[in-house]
C-alpha cells in the first residue's frame, strides 16, 4: 500500500494596488523574477515556524520584492507547481497565497540584486506566470471581464441591438419616466468606503503619519454622508428605481455604516492616542482592507444582477467567510491583551478592547453590505 504523502507546503504573497482612486480603477500585481530562471513568480516561501502563515508572507514580500502593506490573513487561494531540487529530484509544492495591499515601496530591500520586480495590469501577470494555478487565481483576484459586463447599456440600446430597431426609436426612450444614477452614487460611496478603509490600514502599520491617516477617515465619512442625502433625496424624487426603494436605502445604510465605524475606529484612536497596535488588530485591518477590495469589484456589477449573479454570490461568500475569521481573531486578541495587562494595567486593557470593539464592528458592517447584495442577487437574478 503506497504512503500517503503529507504535502509540502508554501506561503506566498499576491502584492497589489489601485491606479488611481476610482472603484473602477484597474489593480495591478508586483511581480519579481525567480533567482535561478528569472521567470516571473509571486513573492513566497517557506511558512514561518512559529506564527500565522500570512505573516510569513508578508515578510517575503518584504524580503524578495521590497514592499509593505496590509496583508489579509484570510487566504485568496492555493495553486501548485514542481520545484526542482539541487539533487535532481522534482516535488510537488502546495501554495497559500495571501493578498497583500501594497502601500510602500522600498528603495532598497534584501534581494534587490538577485531579482527584477514589476508592476503588471492582472491580464499580464496572469499570461506571464507559468503556473497555471496561479494565472487562474490572479485572474479571479477582480474579474476585468465581470467589470465590463457591469457597464450596461440602456434599455433602447439592448432593444435595437436585439431586434435591429432603427435607433430613429430614440426618441420612445426620451418618454419614460427616470431612472436617476443610483448607480454612480453606489459606487462613488463604495469608492469613500474602500478609501476609508486604505487609510485605516495605513494608520494601523504606520506611526510617523497617523494625524493625516485619521484625517483623512474623517474627510471620506463626510464625502459620504453628502452621498448618502443625494441617494435618499433621489428615492424619493424618482419614479422607476432598479431596486425596491427599501433595497437600495438598505445596502446605502450599511455602506454608510461601514464608514461611520471607520470615523468611530479613527476617533477612538485619536481620542486615546494610541498606537501600540498589536498583530491581532492589524490582522483586522488587513480583512478591512480586502473586503473593501472585493466590494470594489461587487458593486458595479449590480448593473446586471441577472448576467453577474453567480460572481456577486462568489465576492460576497468571501466577505462572510472573512468576517468569521475576523471574529476569531476579534476573540484571540481579546484574550491576549486580557492575559497581558488585565491585572496590572486595567486602563490599557479597556483602551485596547474599545479599539478592538470598533474594528470587529467594521467588519460586521460590511458583512452587512455583503448580505444587502445577496438579498438584491436572490431577488431581481
Amino acid at each position: 500500500m503506497a504512503l500517503a504523502l503529507k504535502p509540502i507546503r508554501q506561503i506566498a504573497a499576491l502584492p497589489y494596488r489601485a491606479d488611481g482612486d476610482a472603484l473602477d480603477a484597474p489593480i495591478r500585481i508586483l511581480l519579481v523574477t525567480s533567482r535561478e530562471t528569472k521567470r516571473w513568480v509571486i513573492p513566497k516561501g517557506n511558512p514561518l515556524k512559529t506564527g500565522p502563515a500570512h505573516l510569513g508572507a508578508a515578510a517575503e514580500a518584504k524580503e524578495e520584492a521590497g514592499v509593505l502593506g496590509a496583508v489579509c490573513p484570510t487566504p485568496l487561494g492555493s495553486y501548485r507547481y514542481r520545484k526542482r531540487r539541487s539533487n535532481g529530484a522534482s516535488v510537488m509544492i502546495d501554495v497559500e497565497v495571501f493578498p497583500l495591499a501594497v502601500n510602500q515601496e522600498l528603495s532598497q530591500w534584501k534581494e534587490q540584486d538577485e531579482r527584477e520586480r514589476r508592476w503588471f495590469s492582472l491580464a499580464e501577470a496572469a499570461s506571464v506566470v507559468e503556473e497555471e494555478d496561479l494565472g487562474e487565481l490572479i485572474r479571479s483576484f477582480a474579474s476585468s471581464e465581470l467589470k465590463a459586463a457591469g457597464q450596461r447599456n440602456g434599455i433602447m440600446d439592448a432593444v435595437a441591438e436585439k431586434s435591429g430597431i432603427n435607433r430613429m426609436f430614440g426618441w420612445f426612450q426620451k418618454l419614460l419616466p427616470k431612472q436617476g444614477n443610483f448607480f454612480e452614487l453606489f459606487e462613488a460611496h463604495a469608492a469613500t468606503v474602500i478609501a476609508g478603509a486604505d487609510a485605516l490600514g495605513r494608520l494601523l502599520h504606520d506611526d510617523t503619519h497617523r494625524a493625516d491617516h485619521i484625517r483623512e477617515v474623517h474627510e471620506r465619512e463626510n464625502d459620504a454622508d453628502e452621498i448618502i442625502r443625494d441617494v435618499l433625496h433621489l428615492v424619493r424624487k424618482t419614479f422607476l428605481t432598479p431596486f425596491d426603494r427599501s433595497a437600495i436605502t438598505s445596502l446605502i445604510s450599511s455602506m454608510d455604516n461601514a464608514i461611520d465605524e471607520m470615523d468611530a475606529a479613527t476617533s477612538a484612536i485619536d481620542l486615546y492616542d494610541f498606537d501600540d497596535f498589536c498583530q491581532e488588530m492589524k490582522d483586522m485591518g488587513g480583512i478591512i482592507v480586502d473586503c473593501t477590495r472585493v466590494l470594489a469589484e461587487a458593486l458595479p456589477l449590480l448593473r446586471d444582477v441577472g448576467a453577474n449573479a453567480k460572481r456577486l454570490h462568489e465576492l460576497t461568500e468571501r466577505m462572510v467567510r472573512m468576517e468569521g475569521h475576523a471574529d476569531a481573531i476579534h476573540d484571540a486578541g481579546v484574550k491576549q491583551v486580557f492575559q497581558k495587562h488585565g491585572a496590572t494595567d486595567t486602563m490599557g486593557f479597556i483602551v485596547r478592547r474599545e479599539i478592538f470593539k470598533h474594528l470587529e464592528r467594521i467588519v460586521d458592517a460590511l458583512e452587512d453590505v455583503a448580505n444587502e447584495i445577496d438579498g438584491i442577487v436572490i431577488d431581481h437574478a
